[in-house]
């Protein structure tokens, strides 16, 4: 895994250089696809840093009431977004009073993700359609960079034929990268903050459902309704033919 040092990001991720038996090279490609936390996150600096990478779309996952700065945030100059096509492709809807109830409590863990295609699969089906249509390099964000970034990772790594335990290593890496942050956004509530070995243990129970989506990525697309063609575009992203 590579890590994205662009100045005021964290948890920031190449989805590149993953092991692949469908790519020539054997491993993802770098610098197509980045995941990361809220955008809001950037100094002026650290989108220079993005650029550099080669970012020319980002995807936000959020809803469209957790869009924007808040107290505490970088002032970035227009100018500076220029040239990089932004999409609101969120994964939820929190309006949904159903989807509330059953996933609030389980919000931070991917014990929610096969509800959330389970209650709202036209929302995920839209998130990967939007990045299926997005340029190369495509950052992916939510709010912390772990959950929900994390299942469409896990999809989007499951579809390039990525080996589960590497899935489940990058998603990880995510939750020991955010176990310190005790604030994810301004105005949320803040986080419990772990030490290294109690985000171990709290995972025990956690990756084995990342592994399995991961391992069953193509049948959760078919309960999608991902079409052959947003499938193919999606690991033409990820891989080396």
């Amino acid at each position: 895994m590579t890590t994205l040092t662009w100045d005021g990001y964290i948890n920031a991720r190449d989805l590149g250089g993953l092991p692949t038996e469908l790519s020539s090279t054997g491993v993802t490609a770098s610098g197509r696809v980045a995941r990361g936390p809220r955008r809001e996150r950037l100094t002026e600096s650290g989108w220079k840093d993005a650029r550099a990478w080669g970012l020319a779309s980002v995807i936000d996952l959020r809803c469209a009431y957790e869009v924007g700065p808040g107290e505490g945030d970088h002032v970035i100059p227009d100018e500076v977004f220029a040239g990089i096509a932004i999409v609101n492709a969120p994964t939820e809807d929190q309006n949904d009073p159903e989807f509330m109830e059953v996933c609030t409590p389980i919000l931070d863990s991917p014990e929610y993700w096969a509800h959330n295609w389970r209650l709202q699969p036209q929302f995920v089906l839209g998130t990967l359609e939007a990045i299926a249509s997005s340029q190369p390099g495509t950052l992916v964000h939510c709010s912390a960079g772990r959950d929900r970034t994390g299942m469409i990772s896990a999809l989007l790594l499951g579809n390039a034929g990525v080996t589960p335990a590497a899935v489940a290593a990058d998603y990880a890496a995510s939750v020991h990268a955010m176990a310190t942050i005790e604030q994810i956004a301004p105005g949320t509530e803040p986080e419990e903050v772990r030490s290294p070995a109690e985000v171990d243990e709290w995972m025990l129970d956690k990756l084995p459902i990342v592994h399995d989506t991961a391992e069953r990525a193509h049948e959760i697309f078919d309960l999608l309704g991902v079409s052959i063609a947003t499938r193919s575009r999606l690991r033409r992203m990820l891989i080396e033919q």
